[in-house]
C-alpha cells in the first residue's frame, strides 16, 4: 500500500509484487522478522504480532477505511480493493478547499498558539541561541559557504545539483526514461550559452567536470535557461567509477560530504565549485547498469 498526492495524500494505491523474489532476495518484512528473533527468542512473534505481510496490509487498510467512514467517505472492502487493483481517490471536502495555513492562529493567536516556546512565529529563537552553534545563529542569517562565487577563480563555475524530472533521486536511473534525458549516454550538464562558447563546448558534447574531490563525465545541454557562471547536474545518477572518473556523471563525486549546519544536518549539495572542459578522449563504456554475474 502507498499514499500518493504529494502533501495531500489524496490517493491509496495497491502496490503489488511485480516479480517473484530472485535467488536469495527477501522482502523487508521477513528480514526484520528474522532479525527480531535473533535479538530475542520469540522476537519474531512479537514483531509480527502473528500477522503475515498481507494481514498487515489489510490491518492498515481497515484502519484507514474506519477513519474514512467517520468522515462519511466510502471505501471498498480490502479484498475488493486489492482485486480491482485501482487507486482510491479521496475527494477534497469544501473545508479542506478553504484551508489556510496558520489561519486559526491568525484568527486567535492565544487560543490557537503554535508549538513554539512562545506560541508565536519566532524570527529569533532563544532555544537556538542557547545551543550556541556558530553555523546556525538564532535568527535567519546569510552565511558564506566554503565554496561560492566569492571564492571562485575566473574558470570555476557554481554547481547546482537539482532534483531530476524523470526519476526519483537515483531510482529508475537505468529505466527506459533515461533515453529521454541522457546526452551522449551520460547524465546531462546544463551550461549557459556564453560559458559553453568560452570553453569550446557545443550542444551534445561530452564534458569533463572536476574539482578537488573528483571528476565526472556528462553530456552538454547548452541553453540561455541557466544563469551565466552556473552549471547544473541533476543528483541521483548511479556512480560508475573507472580510474578516478565517474563515467555516468554522478554529482555526488563533486560535492562535499558536509552537513548544512550542526542543527539541521541536511545535505549541502549546492555549495560546490567546478571546472569544465570538452572531453576529447574515447568515451569509456558505461558499466553501472550491467547485471552482476550470478552463479546458480
Amino acid at each position: 500500500l502507498t499514499m500518493t498526492g504529494d502533501y495531500s495524500n489524496q490517493h491509496i494505491v495497491p502496490m503489488k509484487q511485480a516479480v517473484a523474489p530472485q535467488f536469495e532476495a527477501r522482502n523487508d518484512f521477513d528480514v526484520f522478522a528474522d532479525l527480531a528473533e535473533l535479538l530475542k527468542p520469540g522476537g519474531k512473534e512479537i514483531y509480527t504480532e502473528g500477522k503475515d505481510e498481507m494481514a498487515w496490509l489489510k490491518f492498515f487498510y481497515d484502519a484507514a477505511q474506519k477513519g474514512a467512514r467517520a468522515q462519511r467517505v466510502t471505501m471498498p472492502m480490502f479484498n475488493a480493493f486489492w482485486q480491482q487493483n485501482k487507486l482510491i481517490e479521496m475527494r477534497r471536502s469544501e473545508k479542506n478547499e478553504q484551508y489556510v495555513r496558520y489561519g486559526d492562529f491568525r484568527a486567535d493567536p492565544v487560543k490557537n498558539a503554535l508549538g513554539t516556546p512562545s506560541g508565536k512565529i519566532e524570527i529569533y529563537s532563544k532555544t537556538l541561541e542557547k545551543f550556541g552553534y556558530k553555523d546556525c545563529p538564532a535568527h535567519p542569517t546569510w552565511l558564506a559557504p566554503d565554496e561560492w562565487k566569492g571564492t571562485a577563480d575566473e574558470k570555476q563555475l557554481q554547481l547546482l545539483t537539482a532534483h531530476p524530472a524523470h526519476r526519483l533521486h537515483s531510482q529508475l536511473n537505468y529505466a527506459e526514461l533515461r533515453k529521454k534525458y541522457a546526452i551522449a549516454d551520460r547524465e546531462p550538464i546544463t551550461i549557459h550559452t556564453e560559458d559553453a562558447a568560452r570553453f569550446g563546448i557545443a550542444n551534445g558534447d561530452l564534458v569533463r567536470v572536476w574539482n578537488k574531490r573528483g571528476q565526472i563525465l556528462t553530456g552538454a545541454v547548452v541553453t540561455d535557461g541557466i544563469k551565466k557562471g552556473v552549471v547544473c547536474v541533476h543528483e541521483g545518477a548511479w556512480p560508475d567509477l573507472e580510474n578516478g572518473l565517474c563515467k555516468n556523471g554522478s554529482a555526488n563525486v563533486l560535492t562535499a560530504d558536509i552537513p548544512s549546519s550542526q542543527l539541521a544536518n541536511a545535505c549541502a549539495g549546492n555549495s560546490a565549485l567546478v571546472y569544465i572542459e570538452k572531453y576529447t578522449g574515447n568515451a569509456p563504456k558505461l558499466t553501472a547498469f550491467d547485471q552482476p554475474a550470478v552463479q546458480a
